[in-house]
């Protein structure tokens, strides 16, 4: 099974910038659909972006577009989240997970469950 592992997490003041990575145990990363997902404490996971096997196809939830881009490197077996202008209620803990795509529907929905591969998570904290 996929085993995916984020890092890049950390402490940031209101405005500034971090990147996250997701990094994926198989050669064959371009079969799957990887997204990244959000929880913070009390709410829902939310989906924030996600990416299809080829890179050509992304979907970001409203409240992070033209902040937040996603890409992959499958060379790398690496999915990224360039996270810019970062604001408080981005805090939470971020988590990738990935699963094959046929039909190629999961990023358009980004519904947690339609993903079987998950990583432990990497906390963002915006804050002055």
């Amino acid at each position: 099974q996929l085993q995916l592992v984020e890092s890049g997490g950390g402490l940031v003041q209101p405005g500034r910038s971090l990147r996250l990575s997701c990094a994926a145990s198989e050669s064959r990363v371009n079969v799957y659909t990887i997204a990244w997902f959000r929880q913070a404490p009390g709410k829902e996971r939310e989906g924030v972006s996600c990416i299809s096997g080829s890179g050509g196809s992304t979907n970001y939830v409203d409240s992070v577009k033209g902040r937040f881009t996603i890409s992959r490197d499958n060379a790398k077996n690496t999915v990224y989240l360039q996270m810019n202008s970062l604001k408080p209620e981005d805090t939470a803990v971020y988590y990738c997970a990935g699963n094959v795509d046929p039909l190629r529907t999961k990023c358009a929905r980004m519904n947690p469950r339609a993903f079987n591969s998950w990583g432990q998570g990497t906390q963002v904290t915006v804050s002055s």
